[in-house]
């Protein structure tokens, strides 16, 4: 095997078998499994300490909670933004699961009102994960990158909902993605103290004040 410093094994075979074949193929194929394994376990463990409220994870309490080594950590992920990119995952899942949901209002109006149901749930999901990406995202690129790609995203979305001159209408466009975003979901969830249950009602109540006059 490579790195092997045996005299004995270099003494004794002939010149013809220092070039030995390569492992056979079964045993690479198990190292990759192995190894994509304890990528898996240190992904999930990342997502369940950041799901427990643990907004930044030491990359040693990674490494306990997956049962890896902390250089197995560090070999799978050069720096703990790789493990952030992961969880951005996690929260784009959610987003993309809303947008695949089939409208159950037939016109524009109840389809945006629908808007703050759909989001609730996914953004309930999310929460801890939002939270932690929030607490990382100015240091981080990626992080900074994928905010702004949701965010644009949730209002590609109301866009397509609104007719054109709702739409064009500025300020209640604004109103509105202002309404259906996650930081005012958490403004009366956290800040307000209010249930999910309530916060749907009171959100509900606002969007539809909106769009009801046009």
């Amino acid at each position: 095997m490579t790195g092997s410093k045996s005299p004995g094994v270099r003494a004794t075979r002939p010149m013809a078998d220092v070039a030995a074949p390569s492992a056979p193929a079964h045993d690479a194929d198990g190292r990759r499994r192995r190894s994509q394994d304890s990528r898996a376990r240190i992904v999930q463990a990342m997502l369940e300490l950041v799901h427990a409220g643990e907004t930044s994870p030491p990359a040693e309490l990674v490494a306990d909670r997956a049962k890896v080594g902390l250089r197995t950590v560090f070999r799978h992920f050069n720096e703990m933004d790789s493990l952030y990119r992961e969880m951005s995952a996690v929260i784009e899942a959610e987003l993309q699961s809303v947008i695949a949901r089939p409208f159950k209002a037939k016109d524009w109006k109840g389809r945006v009102v629908e808007l703050v149901q759909r989001r609730a749930s996914a953004y309930e999901r999310i929460a801890p994960f939002r939270r932690a990406a929030d607490v990382h995202r100015l240091r981080s690129p990626v992080l900074e990158a994928d905010h702004a790609r949701f965010a644009a995203l949730g209002r590609e979305i109301l866009r397509r909902e609104l007719p054109p001159e709702a739409a064009r209408d500025k300020a209640r466009f604004e109103a509105l993605d202002m309404l259906l975003s996650f930081e005012a979901w958490v403004r009366l969830r956290r800040d307000q103290g209010l249930s999910a249950k309530r916060t749907v009602e009171a959100l509900e109540l606002a969007v539809a004040a909106l769009v009801d006059p046009i």
